[in-house]
């Protein structure tokens, strides 16, 4: 490793066990000798391998030139992190990093027992890991001796400050040592981080290693546009064609993770779930679980996924739309990390197309639009995948060689290539038939300039939004037995055509709106589906009448309309009835009586003066 001069020398040797060949530039930014002792603020993507970083940042400070870390009566060092999952692994990373200079490290989350950690604390460790709420309950009990702190770091200081942690923080950076090192880990400075590192840093020294091509160089984005009500299905069909050692499917509510889960594991996915509601030891089972292989999806919340660095995630789903760009490049970091490649895919249901372009457009991302793989897509992916099998080279071993040569002689060539082809194809869930979502091409760049046309804004009052396409030019019209006199508008219209025909905005045409029917163009498949829905009674919405016409010129004539039945008038009772019943009288507030129980009367009015 050519940076080994700036490295401590017991660092350098556990990095040199791990294979590290290359520092990142995070890494590289951190280890500049005129940085010295100061304060840092640095801008770190996730995956950018920041932890490492902070770890060699420390070892001046720590080590300061001494082979091995002396004897602690008090931690040295704090890092604080915004979740359990995020502690750990910043734990687990400082251990192997340390071990060579003789670190003890320990940690203080929520969701643990306290009087275990309390004698770890006791034990003298020279870094404490731990989580805002649970560190403060610690110097709050006397538990965590802050006296001999020499360094303070925030780990992904935005999202503490997101999740309400700043009283929490500011606590425990005022309960330290003035003369300390405080560095402050960000994917973005914003005004309150700013704020922060003013308050409590000194002089800080700002440190950029966020590149556009570290972002995104490594991710593939796509953007799959479903119809609002396929998006699982899609997310079945994505992870049936990827096939991936480890997936992870985003969603922005705890219920939407219960759900989802549900399903993919009725589905046979083997599957496991993360959610601000499960406790510590149910996510740390979950992501061992994902680990060791008895699971391959993982669908989980924002918070939940904080931190979590799973080997082979190579497939980032987000099912629910990301709420701003830096969510989507939180979520999206968990794959393509140190050098490998990986997919983050967007399901941007129709109606969200816009706000989807918002968000990749303020990240920064150049996302490839298309649809969700089709059966037929899958099908030929995993055909693909059977030829490409490395048991089909693999020469044959002795001990296979009898079993092999009994079934070359019993079977025919043809008949042993099927055999393997349905073990291949067992187990695997059957892919969704999707609906046609419409346009999916790339978004264009819409010009503020446009020519004057006096009739557009009639035009536009008849049509939902949509220009036609050439697939309107052989088109099909059908006439609704509702018009102008009965608030008949696309507003309304629009979402309710989708909803009972089963098919998106993009299929809908021109709508005529006449004083008492409209006529709308439709898609030829469109209108067969409204028109199959509707059945024999042609009716849809439970009441509204709908009718195939030839254009938007033949009117629906009484004798088209369907017998729907007289309904029986309701008879007002009379007293001549049987049943007939009188309802009880409204009872009020009872009168005011006298102190011996008479009732009081109520004061007659003077008459008024004439």
């Amino acid at each position: 490793m050519s940076e080994d001069t700036r490295i401590a020398a017991p660092l350098a040797t556990a990095l040199q066990k791990k294979g590290f060949d290359t520092l990142t530039p995070v890494q590289s930014a951190v280890l500049d000798p005129e940085i010295g002792e100061q304060d840092l603020l640095v801008s770190a993507q996730t995956g950018s391998g920041k932890t490492v970083a902070f770890g060699l940042a420390l070892s001046s400070t720590l080590l300061d030139g001494a082979p091995v870390l002396p004897v602690a009566e008090a931690p040295h060092a704090l890092i604080i992190a915004p979740t359990r999952e995020l502690a750990l692994q910043v734990k687990k990373e400082l251990e192997w990093l340390y071990a060579p200079a003789g670190g003890q490290v320990a940690s203080c989350i929520g969701g643990m027992d306290m009087r275990d950690e309390r004698r770890a604390l006791d034990r003298g460790p020279h870094i404490v890991v731990g989580t805002p709420g649970r560190l403060v309950d610690h110097i709050h009990r006397g538990s965590l001796d802050m006296s001999q702190l020499k360094a303070i770091v925030l780990d992904e200081a935005d999202e503490m400050l997101n999740m309400g942690f700043r009283e929490e923080l500011e606590e425990i950076l005022e309960s330290a040592p003035e003369e300390r090192r405080t560095l402050l880990f960000s994917a973005t400075v914003s005004k309150p981080i700013a704020r922060l590192a003013e308050n409590y840093q000194k002089d800080a020294l700002r440190l950029n290693t966020i590149t556009e091509r570290e972002q995104h160089g490594d991710i593939d984005y796509q953007a799959v546009v479903v119809a609002p009500d396929d998006v699982e299905k899609a997310i079945i069909n994505l992870l049936l064609q990827h096939d991936a050692p480890n997936a992870l499917v985003f969603c922005a509510r705890r219920e939407g993770v219960n759900k989802l889960t549900a399903r993919l594991n009725n589905r046979g996915f083997a599957v496991v779930a993360l959610s601000g509601e499960f406790s510590q030891k149910e996510r740390s089972n979950a992501l061992i679980a994902m680990r060791d292989g008895r699971a391959r999806v993982c669908v989980a919340t924002d918070v939940a996924a904080r931190g979590i660095d799973l080997p082979g995630l190579d497939l980032v789903v987000h099912a629910d739309l990301p709420s701003n760009p830096e969510t989507l490049l939180h979520r999206s970091g968990r794959t393509g990390r140190a050098g490998r490649k990986g997919a983050s895919v967007v399901i941007v249901p129709g109606r969200a197309r816009r706000r989807a372009e918002r968000v990749l457009k303020s990240a920064g991302v150049s996302a490839s639009w298309g649809t969700a793989p089709s059966p037929e897509d899958i099908r030929n992916s995993l055909d693909a995948r059977i030829l490409a099998n490395p048991v089909l080279e693999d020469g044959v071993t002795e001990q296979e060689s009898d079993l092999v040569n009994t079934l070359v002689a019993r079977f025919e060539p043809y008949q042993l290539a099927a055999a393997f082809v349905r073990l291949a194809r067992s187990g695997q869930s059957l892919p969704e038939d999707l609906q046609d979502p419409g346009d999916v091409s790339a978004p264009r760049e819409r010009s503020r300039d446009r020519e004057y046309d006096p009739d557009r804004r009639d035009r536009e009052r008849e049509r939902p939004g949509r220009s036609r396409g050439p697939d309107f030019e052989d088109s099909a019209w059908v006439a609704l037995g509702v018009g102008r006199r009965q608030s008949a508008d696309p507003k309304w219209l629009v979402p309710m055509l989708c909803k009972n025909g089963g098919f998106p905005r993009s299929s809908i045409g021109v709508i005529n709106i006449s004083p008492n029917e409209t006529h709308v163009e439709l898609r030829p498949q469109a209108a067969d589906q409204l028109m199959e829905r509707a059945g024999e009674r042609q009716i849809i919405d439970k009441s509204l009448f709908v009718q195939r016409v030839s254009g938007p010129s033949e009117t629906i004539t009484k004798s088209d309309m369907p017998d729907r039945g007289e309904r029986p008038r309701q008879r007002r009772a009379s007293r001549d009835d049987e049943e007939w019943t009188t309802k009880p009288a409204r009872k009020g507030p009872k009168k005011p009586r006298g102190p011996n129980g008479e009732k009081k009367r109520s004061p007659k009015r003077k008459p008024r003066d004439s």
